[in-house]
């Protein structure tokens, strides 16, 4: 995706420019856990989960509805098959973050994260629906078939935070360093819907749809100086103020909800200022 490959170095340059201003150029000896700093990148994929929500409709200028989905259900779709090809390295759902851990006493860092997630409301649920469509008045349970909603945020349901990181060592040996992680943050959403609205589809385009903040923990094993293994468990919770319906783009969507997402990654660590 070419968002995605924007997104990269943009990422290594913010973080970056914060390592660095932290640093005195100072010679130190490097011993795994006390070096000056160190700044790191990690690649993963992820499975969420997704908690019912109340999601209201409304398109008063080109068309006239207003009516609420009440507890609709919703599920992620990993997509991981050919994922190790790499043209597919971004369909799944991923995660990719870089980070700076300053290594004080505090063992304290900061972290920029862009977590792809997929929503997709499901199809052919039974739905309760209030509300009025096209000045028919409607308040019952309803069968929601894809020709009369349908709502995806599948390329997606993106999480871009700034998150403050504290790092507590559990375990040491030769070359192995196991860590617990903690993550607090927030940000955008910066998503990409795909949507059906009594008949008129619509895809895209990437837009600020809202904000989320997120709470993880996990665990890190370091492998050498410049490897690690990292799985967290991240609850979030995302509110949807600006997703747009339509192909004119003046349809409205707005609901919020929670996910759980286990993320498994795989990274890379430099120490900053090592001779």
């Amino acid at each position: 995706m070419k968002q995605t490959r924007l997104l990269v170095p943009l990422i290594f340059y913010c973080l970056s420019q914060t390592a660095f201003a932290q640093q005195p150029l100072s010679a130190k000896t490097f011993t795994l856990g006390k070096q000056p700093g160190s700044f790191y990148f990690t690649w993963g994929y992820n499975r969420e989960w997704y908690t019912a929500s109340t999601i209201h409709f409304r398109n008063t200028t080109t068309d006239n509805y207003d009516f609420t989905f009440i507890k609709a259900k919703a599920h992620d779709r990993p997509d991981l098959h050919d994922f190790y090809k790499l043209d597919n390295l971004t369909v799944p759902q991923y995660d990719m973050n870089a980070g700076y851990f300053f290594n004080d006493k505090h063992d304290l860092g900061i972290e920029l994260s862009w977590d792809h997630l997929k929503y997709i409301v499901t199809d052919n649920q039974i739905i309760h629906v209030q509300g009025q469509i096209r000045g028919h008045q409607i308040d019952k349970d309803t069968l929601v078939t894809p020709d009369f909603v349908h709502l995806q945020h599948t390329n997606g349901n993106n999480y871009l935070m700034l998150n403050l990181i504290k790092r507590k060592k559990l375990w040491h040996a030769k070359n192995l360093d196991l860590s617990a992680i903690g993550k607090v943050g927030g940000g955008p959403l910066i998503s990409y819907t795909i949507s059906t609205i009594l008949g008129n589809k619509q895809e895209g385009p990437f837009h600020y749809h809202g904000m989320v903040a997120a709470l993880s923990a996990g665990l890190r094993l370091d492998i050498f100086r410049y490897f690690f293994l990292q799985s967290d468990f991240q609850g979030a919770w995302a509110d949807y103020t600006n997703t747009r319906l339509g192909v004119d783009q003046q349809g409205l969507a707005t609901h919020h909800f929670y996910s759980l997402q286990y993320k498994y990654q795989f990274g890379f660590n430099y120490p900053i200022n090592r001779r």
